[in-house]
């Protein structure tokens, strides 16, 4: 009888045991949700640096190949020079604010387009500055 009770008490685990162990997993996930929720906020803010910069060259380039500026951000696809405009990381849909370029300082003062694009969220960066000034 004496050997029952040993083996029925060693089967399972008690109230504060089970305490401990949930606990610590708490505080382990306590630890680690921030620090992943800044390393998406960090790849997504990656993504959108990469795709500001291709989309800047690309308006570039097309401005020097056609002698004038894109009228718009479709213009890049309908030319070729990208399949489709990327979506805006930290808005999740492509909608790009495009920065009109100056009449005067144009290569077809006739007909200006774009001469930059930016992130249309309103939220900050991790650096402290607007995705819109980016």
């Amino acid at each position: 009888m004496g050997s029952r009770s040993k083996t029925r008490r060693s089967s399972g685990f008690t109230l504060l045991e089970m305490m401990i162990v949930i606990s610590i997993m708490v505080i382990l996930m306590s630890i680690a949700l921030p620090i992943y929720n800044q390393s998406v906020v960090r790849s997504r803010e990656a993504v959108m640096r990469q795709d500001l910069f291709e989309l800047r060259s690309l308006i570039s380039q097309y401005t020097l190949d056609k002698q004038k500026a894109p009228q718009g951000l479709d213009d890049l696809v309908t030319a070729g020079y990208i399949k489709v405009v990327p979506k805006d990381p930290m808005t999740n849909e492509a909608n790009w604010e495009v920065v009109q370029e100056d009449v005067l300082l144009a290569v077809d003062q006739q007909d200006p387009g774009i001469s930059d694009v930016h992130s249309a969220s309103s939220a900050t960066g991790s650096d402290g500055t607007a995705y819109s000034t980016w």
